[in-house]
C-alpha cells in the first residue's frame, strides 16, 4: 500500500509531496521544514478517525435495536478520505499549538493508491462509552463505494445516546474501510529529553487539573477543560508527555519484539549501557550495565534520557505495521551510537515495523547507506559484512527507502502562474543499490571542512 502526502503553506513549506516507504528519511538544514512535515503527518494519523464522517441518521440508530444497520454512501473511498482531510487540515492550528488562523490558507491531503483497496473483508465489535456492544462486517466492492453492515450485540439496558452512538459508529465504519491503509503512529519529539525529565512535574500538574475539573461547577465542560491545559504544546510533544506519564501502565504489555525478539533489546541496553526500570510507585531509573546503581533521569546522561521512550516503546508497546516516528534520532548520541541506531532502525524495517524519521546526522545517513550497499549477492560485499560485524537482518534494498532534502527549490507551476517560483520543498533523494543515498548538503558541508583543513596542513607550501 502505498502513501502519498501532500502539503501546502504547512510552516515553511510551500509546496511539498512525499511517499511513505518502509523507512523514510527527512534531512535537510535547520529551519527548512522538516518538523512540519512530521507533525503534519503524525497528527493525521493519530486523529483520521475522529474526522471521517459517514451518514448515519438517527432513525438508522434506533433500527439497531431490531436489525443490521446497512450504511451505504455515494462517495467513493477517495472522497471520503478527501472530505477528511479538508476537515483535518482546519485542525492543523491545533496540532501545532498555533494561534487561530496561522494555517488559514494551508492544505494538507493523503492519496492511496488502489491496489489491493476492494473485496476485502472486516468483522469486529467496539464498546461505546456507554457500554454498548456494537458488531459491525464490510464488504469493499470494485464500485468503490461505501457500505458498513452494524448491529447491536444485544440491547442495551441504557437509553442510546444518539451523538456517542452516532460517533461510536462513525468509528467503526472508518476502521472497516481504511483500518489497513494508515498505520498506528507513535512519535518521539525532539523535546524528548526535556519531557524525560520533568515527567514528575507534568504529571502533578495533570493531577492539580484533575482536581479542578473535580470543583467546576455543571456548566463548564470537563473536556474544554482539559484541553485547555494541552492546547499550548503540539500534539506530538503532548503525547510524549502522556506517553512518560503513563509508563507504570505500559509496562504491563509487551511488545511482539520482547515477545518474539529479545535480542533487539539486548542491542538497545547496550546502545544506552544499561536499563530503564519503573517502580510501582512510579518511580523511574536508569540502571547501568554492570552496576546496583539507580540514577534518576536528572542524574543519568542525556543520551539515556533522549532514548528513554523509544526503549519503553520497543519494548512494551510496538507491533508489526506500525509507525515509528522519531524526530533528530541523533540527539546526544555520540556518533558510534548514531550508527548503531540507524542498524536497529533497519532491523525492525525488516521486522515489519514502518521507520519516519527527521536528521542532520551524516552518520545515520552514511551507515543506512553501507546498509543498502552491502545488501548484495557480491562474495566480497559478504567478506566486508563479517568483518566489520554486520548481520542480514540489517540489511535493507534501496526500494525500501525514500529520502527527501528540506530545501528550497523550484515549485511545479500553480493555475494561473506563467513562471515558477522558489520556496521550501522536499526533494526527493537518488537512491542507488550500489552507492546509496545522494545528500548534497551533507557532501558538501564535509567536502568545505576537508578543503579547508588541507589549506590549513598545505597551505604553506
Amino acid at each position: 500500500m502505498s502513501l502519498t502526502v501532500r502539503l501546502k503553506n504547512i510552516g515553511v513549506l510551500k509546496q511539498a509531496e512525499f511517499s511513505l516507504g518502509d523507512l523514510t528519511l527527512i534531512c535537510g538544514e535547520n529551519n527548512t521544514g522538516k518538523t512540519y512535515a512530521a507533525y503534519a503527518l503524525y497528527g493525521f494519523l493519530h486523529s483520521w478517525r475522529d474526522f471521517m464522517q459517514f451518514p448515519i441518521s438517527e432513525e438508522q440508530i434506533q433500527n439497531l435495536f431490531t436489525d443490521n444497520v446497512r450504511i451505504e454512501s455515494e462517495q467513493t473511498y477517495a472522497q471520503a478520505l478527501l472530505e477528511t482531510c479538508k476537515i483535518y487540515t482546519k485542525q492543523l492550528d491545533k496540532i501545532f499549538a498555533a494561534d487561530e488562523g496561522t494555517f488559514q490558507n494551508s492544505a494538507f491531503s493523503v492519496m492511496l493508491d488502489e491496489i489491493d483497496m476492494y473485496n476485502k473483508e472486516f468483522k469486529g465489535k467496539i464498546e461505546s462509552p456507554q457500554g454498548h456492544l456494537f458488531k459491525f462486517s464490510s464488504k469493499r466492492e470494485e464500485s468503490g463505494k461505501l457500505t458498513v453492515i452494524l448491529g447491536m450485540e444485544k440491547n442495551p439496558e441504557k437509553d442510546l445516546d444518539i451523538a456517542i452512538v452516532k460517533k461510536a459508529l462513525n468509528v467503526i465504519a472508518a476502521n472497516a474501510v481504511f483500518s489497513d491503509s494508515f498505520p498506528n503512529p507513535f512519535i518521539s519529539s525532539a523535546e524528548r529529553t526535556g519531557v524525560a525529565i520533568f515527567r514528575k512535574e507534568l504529571n502533578f500538574a495533570r493531577n492539580r487539573l484533575l482536581e479542578e475539573m473535580g470543583r467546576v461547577d455543571q456548566k463548564t465542560d470537563p473536556l474544554e477543560l482539559l484541553f485547555k491545559a494541552y492546547q499550548n504544546y503540539p500534539w506530538p510533544l503532548r503525547d510524549n508527555v502522556d506517553f512518560t506519564g503513563q509508563l507504570e501502565d505500559i509496562t504491563k504489555n509487551k511488545s511482539f519484539i520482547a515477545k518474539e525478539h529479545p535480542e533487539i533489546l539486548e542491542d538497545f541496553a547496550d546502545i544506552i549501557g544499561g536499563e530503564y526500570a519503573i517502580t510501582q510507585n512510579d518511580q523511574l531509573y536508569y540502571i547501568p550495565k554492570g552496576t546496583r546503581l539507580k540514577l534518576t533521569m536528572v542524574e543519568s546522561s542525556s543520551a539515556v534520557r533522549s532514548l528513554l521512550d523509544l526503549g519503553f516503546y520497543l519494548r512494551h508497546v510496538v507491533q508489526k505495521g506500525h509507525l515509528l516516528m522519531v524526530d533528530e534520532p541523533e540527539l546526544s548520541l555520540h556518533p558510534e551510537n548514531q550508527r548503531r541506531i540507524a542498524r536497529l532502525f533497519a532491523r525492525l524495517v525488516n521486522l515489519g515495523v514502518k521507520v519516519f524519521i527527521t536528521t542532520h546526522s551524516d552518520y545515520i545517513v552514511k551507515e543506512l547507506n553501507t546498509l543498502i550497499m552491502l545488501n548484495q549477492d557480491k562474495p566480497h560485499l559478504k567478506r566486508v559484512a563479517k568483518e566489520n560485524g554486520y548481520q542480514d537482518s540489517e540489511l535493507i534494498s534501496a526500494d525500501q527507502v525514500k529520502v527527501y532534502v528540506a530545501e528550497k527549490a523550484l515549485l511545479p507551476l500553480e493555475e494561473g502562474q506563467k513562471r515558477r517560483r522558489r520556496g521550501h520543498t522536499l526533494v526527493p533523494a537518488k537512491i542507488h543499490p550500489r552507492f546509496g543515498i545522494e545528500v548534497r548538503s551533507f557532501d558538501k558541508t564535509i567536502d568545505d571542512m576537508n578543503r579547508i583543513q588541507d589549506e590549513i596542513v598545505w597551505g604553506e607550501e
